[in-house]
């Protein structure tokens, strides 16, 4: 037979092993072009801009009413 634990594992032993383990919310940044709320290091969905530059092109009908 494999090698067992003697003993149980107490709750407050697991709960500090897996205090590291849960969900970490989005990072939400706002664009600088168009003020939008984008996620961190993406290209912003309303605007197309990435780091002060245009990346995506976008269509008139895409864009926000601010351009």
């Amino acid at each position: 037979m494999p090698p067992l634990p003697k003993k149980k594992r107490s709750d407050g032993r697991q709960g500090k092993r897996r205090s590291h383990s849960r969900l970490q919310a989005a990072a939400i940044s706002t664009c600088p072009q168009c003020q939008s709320p984008k996620l961190a290091h993406t290209v912003c969905p309303t605007c197309g801009y990435y780091a002060g530059r245009p990346v995506l092109i976008m269509s008139r009908e895409e864009k926000g009413p601010e351009q």
